[in-house]
């Protein structure tokens, strides 16, 4: 699914499980839409396991902490699994790249 925050002018994607729990999420920010975080659950957590939370969301960011039936006030639009990868992958490949030299911090 994705959502519009035009508050910060951001796009924010989603990939959840069965329970509605993000499992994958990607910011993209501004016209240009630029890759600001492409988090995921699994990473985050083994990241966490090996004391590399830090390094981990600056570089790729966090999922959302709530599951998606406790969220207020955002209309989400469903997406195919084939739309939200597309946008996975382009994220990921940009950031991972390195061609984003920082970050900035947005809560979900």
């Amino acid at each position: 699914m994705r959502c519009y925050w035009d508050e910060q002018d951001t796009w924010f994607y989603f990939e959840v499980d069965a329970e509605g729990w993000v499992i994958r999420q990607v910011e993209l920010e501004g016209a240009e839409l630029t890759p600001v975080a492409a988090a995921s659950l699994a990473e985050w957590q083994r990241a966490c396991d090996a004391g590399r939370l830090d390094e981990y969301d600056w570089k790729f960011g966090i999922t959302a902490e709530l599951p998606v039936s406790e969220w207020e006030g955002h209309d989400p639009e469903e997406l195919t699994s084939e739309e939200f990868e597309d946008v996975w992958v382009r994220a990921r490949c940009r950031i991972a790249s390195g061609q984003l030299t920082s970050r900035p911090v947005i809560s979900t």
